[in-house]
């Protein structure tokens, strides 16, 4: 077997990352030959090793690891047009003919009426047929395709999940449809299923992750990637006409979440998936539905690659592990297992874009994050995205999602998230970012977020944090300053309240938080580790409720990667009448905000 040769790096084409397309076919190459020692005899399984198996059990792991490495390996081989030097198809082409003929033994997959996370699993499996239908699918005998067939078809009934897996349904029906199998119930489903995340789009480019406000990575790469992506292989001009402006929008901020070191935003669940980031920008650049150059796509997608790889995240094996950079089991959830990370395979898109596109030859560009300090509001999930080109850095405040399962989740809760640092985990450690009412000897979880309005450079929002208590939240930013306003409505006179500031680590940005109006007491605790670090530190305001209806507390935060920063009160001025905050920047201009209702 040829061994995979590392390209030289090319700084003329490449200025920011030194990566070319032969860089991309190396990584996937390495990472699917790192696997192959753990393929079950006939290649049905990949048991891939790893602390803890998902609440799917131990079988459904090894389908994982089969369906998301051969996802990597049908874009690797349909990417170069069906080129395979390592023989990953065929390896591929027999675990699929083991793994359906039965669901025991060595090989065997769970069936879905058994397991439902199966129904995942066969998304992978379906598109990956798909895209390499010449060269797999069609060499298979029939005896294998009918098997292959049968434990298809069950992923085409309503889905079990009310959010992006109905999804999964489509992927399945896309490739039935395209093999001529079954084509009147795959278009019924493909209809169903598009039927129903359309009630969850909520303009600009964004879907809701099902009912609620569940707004983050999947967006991207599973809410836009399957029905642009079945649209465009399909070559159906009507659904891309409908669905690619979609993405395009969507895409106009997304770019704004990458910081200049690579690091897409560590917010929203699933991010041991990690580089699936770059999934979408690369979706936009083969459909034509992306506002982004084709030097800068490259750049988002490259950068991404290399934040990962060259700060740990595959082993000594060459496995990619559960967690961040390197293991870090905080980030996981319970339907995370040892081959999760392999849906990282999705950041591979690329491969389809031919190598003559501009995406490949063109030289790379600068992304948002690196071109001047922005704040720029998304509005539909209230969020307001801050970015500083001094130190590429780039902060998310978050006024308007959470996800419905879990109300106080440290990766969707918090007020503010940055590419430069991680949410202190939910286990018993000081929580960064956070407003608390400190009643009952602990701390009040923010609960539901309700959004309250957004514009340029600023974003609110309210929540319940007890009962009869109602706390209204503002946000205001300008360069790296952030002005962090709480109205407390309905507390007790004496009521204890805290504002903590960002979780800094010793050797990342440095975090500053200063009172404005309402804290009378500042202390800084060890917060544990996080995604970016083993140690971090995080400073707290302390206050306690007035005599009236409500009590305003003001704050103003930084956070910044500059070496000696100035203090963040040389950065605004902040004045206060009644809930009516006046804020006066550095550069002159004024900011007049009401915090609570009504919005002004």
């Amino acid at each position: 077997m040829p061994p995979v040769a590392t390209p030289s790096e090319n700084r003329e084409l490449s200025p920011f990352t030194g990566w070319t397309r032969g860089h991309w076919e190396t990584v996937a190459d390495e990472l699917l030959l790192a696997v192959r020692p753990f393929a079950s005899p006939r290649r049905g399984l990949i048991d891939l090793p790893g602390p803890r198996p998902s609440s799917s059990g131990h079988r459904s792991d090894g389908l994982e690891g089969y369906a998301r490495t051969f996802l990597l390996a049908a874009l690797r081989v349909a990417g170069a047009h069906g080129e395979d030097p390592h023989g990953h198809l065929a390896r591929y082409a027999e675990g699929l003919a083991s793994g359906t003929a039965t669901d025991r033994g060595p090989d065997g997959w769970p069936r879905i009426s058994d397991v439902p996370q199966a129904i995942v699993e066969s998304a992978s499996v379906a598109l990956s047929l798909r895209l390499t239908r010449p060269w797999l699918w069609d060499a298979l005998d029939d005896r294998t395709r009918q098997r292959a067939v049968d434990r298809l078809l069950p992923a085409l009934g309503p889905s079990p999940v009310d959010n992006n897996w109905w999804l999964f349904g489509l992927t399945v029906a896309g490739f039935l449809q395209d093999a001529g199998i079954e084509t009147d119930l795959a278009r019924r489903t493909i209809d169903r299923s598009l039927a129903r995340i359309d009630e969850w789009y909520r303009g600009d480019g964004w879907y809701s992750d099902g009912a609620g406000r569940s707004f983050d990575h999947y967006n991207g790469w599973a809410l836009h990637l399957y029905p642009v992506l079945h649209a465009h292989l399909g070559g159906d001009r009507e659904l891309l006409e409908r669905y690619g402006p979609r993405l395009r929008a969507h895409l106009d901020g997304y770019a704004r979440l990458f910081g200049a070191d690579g690091s897409p935003m560590p917010y929203g669940r699933s991010l041991t998936y990690r580089f699936a980031a770059a999934a979408a920008p690369w979706l936009g650049a083969l459909t034509g539905y992306s506002p982004l150059t084709p030097g800068t796509t490259r750049r988002l997608a490259s950068g991404a690659m290399r934040h990962f790889l060259d700060r740990g995240a595959t082993d000594d094996r060459g496995l990619l592990t559960l967690g961040w950079h390197g293991p870090y089991e905080p980030v996981l959830q319970d339907y995370s297992g040892p081959a999760s990370p392999y849906w990282a395979s999705k950041g591979f898109l690329g491969l389809l874009i031919p190598p003559s596109h501009p995406v490949w030859t063109n030289r790379e560009e600068p992304l948002p994050a690196e071109t001047g300090d922005a704040v720029t509001t998304l509005a539909p999930p209230c969020l307001l995205v801050q970015s500083t080109a001094a130190d590429g850095l780039v902060r998310l405040h978050n006024h308007g999602t959470g996800y419905a399962a879990a109300v106080d989740d440290p990766c969707y809760a918090r007020f503010a998230y940055s590419t430069g640092t991680g949410p202190t985990p939910a286990d018993g450690t000081l929580p960064d970012n956070h407003f608390a009412l400190l009643v009952g000897g602990g701390h009040t979880a923010r609960g539901p977020v309700e959004p309250e309005g957004s514009g340029p450079g600023w974003a609110a929002s309210s929540h319940t944090p007890c009962p009869g208590v109602r706390v209204h939240s503002l946000t205001l930013a300008h360069g790296r300053a952030e002005v962090r306003a709480h109205l407390v409505t309905g507390a007790p006179e004496g009521t204890q309240v805290r504002q903590t500031g960002w979780a800094a680590d010793p050797d990342g940005p440095t975090a500053q938080l200063q009172p404005v109006q309402g804290y009378t007491v500042r202390t800084a605790s060890p917060s544990g580790p996080t995604l970016q670090g083993p140690a971090t530190r995080t400073a707290a305001l302390h206050g306690t409720t007035g005599p009236g209806p409500d009590t305003l507390f003001v704050a103003l935060a930084s956070l910044t990667a500059e070496p000696d920063p100035a203090p963040v009160t040389a950065l605004a001025e902040v004045g206060t009448s009644g809930r009516t905050l006046t804020v006066t920047w550095q550069d002159g201009t004024t900011s007049v905000r009401t915090c609570g209702p009504p919005w002004s």
